[in-house]
């Protein structure tokens, strides 16, 4: 991932980044590894993602 700073603007390419990785999903994938998940729980929240996905492309098909 590259981000260009321009006019020495570190601020404005720093959100940029945040912005970015946080689209990408590399901070929800680091909370998650923080701490050991039981199997049970992983699928559970799985199934969860997969419902919440599958409204999503639901929803945006009858709009």
């Amino acid at each position: 991932m590259e981000v260009k700073v321009f006019d020495n603007d570190v601020e404005k390419a720093l959100k940029i980044l945040k912005n970015k990785l946080s689209k990408s999903g590399l901070f929800k994938e680091l909370k998650l590894r923080r701490a050991y998940e039981k199997p049970s729980v992983k699928k559970k929240r799985k199934t969860i993602e997969a419902r919440r996905r599958l409204a999503k492309t639901l929803r945006r098909k009858v709009s």
